[in-house]
């Protein structure tokens, strides 16, 4: 396939654990040629950690995700976006997501306070892609990966998760939304599916989308 230019020029993946949006970024990168960011979880020191003991390390987890998530979606506010397609793997607004789900009363009382303070400095994307799945279907996706520091995640955690995010999306009207149902599909392993995605993306206009493809 070719090398595709598309009408959005910002755009942002999110999903919930083992949805594939990194997986998808990086593909649909070298499709549109365009300037990719990916999430740089491994680089959080506190991740495995937080894996193996959430509520001990669910506030540094979480600041540390944070402060990484701003800087880089503001490196992009430095730039200018319209000379490039630029995909990114994660909305900033995810933070929250998670800060919700992961911190005591607390915690979250303070993380609010700093959320609060850089949460309008952003730039928000032209279109935002939800890939959305049954959490048996994340689970096993997150299985196959086999990454060393989620070993210790729990299966439980990963459907609060999927749930948190399907709430969220369900309300969100932030930015133009195409909801992506992965279940039936395969977009790493089968050319078909990818492409499918890449003429759905192409043709979608403003608001919010479903998509339900049953995969080739």
């Amino acid at each position: 396939m070719t090398s595709t230019r598309i009408e959005p020029r910002f755009i942002a993946i999110e999903g919930a654990i083992g949805a594939g949006k990194t997986s998808l970024t990086t593909l649909l990168g070298k499709q549109f040629d365009a300037r990719v960011l990916l999430e740089e979880d491994e680089k959080n020191p506190f991740i495995a950690k937080f894996y193996q003991d959430r509520e001990s390390f669910a506030f540094q987890t979480q600041i540390f995700f944070l402060m990484g998530r701003y800087q880089q979606y503001m490196k992009l506010a430095q730039r200018d976006l319209f000379n490039s397609v630029v995909l990114i793997d994660y909305l900033f607004q995810r933070d929250r997501i998670f800060a919700q789900l992961n911190l005591q009363e607390s915690e979250y009382q303070l993380y609010e306070q700093i959320y609060t303070l850089i949460a309008s400095k952003p730039p928000r994307p032209d279109l935002v892609i939800f890939l959305q799945a049954d959490t048996e279907v994340l689970l096993d996706r997150v299985d196959k990966r086999n990454r060393d520091y989620e070993q210790f995640m729990d299966p439980d955690y990963i459907d609060q998760v999927n749930k948190a995010f399907n709430n969220f999306f369900f309300y969100y009207s932030e930015t133009p939304l195409l909801v992506i149902n992965t279940n039936q599909i395969d977009f790493v392993e089968k050319k078909g599916d990818l492409e499918e995605l890449i003429q759905k993306i192409n043709s979608h206009n403003i608001g919010r989308e479903y998509y339900n493809p049953l995969g080739s």
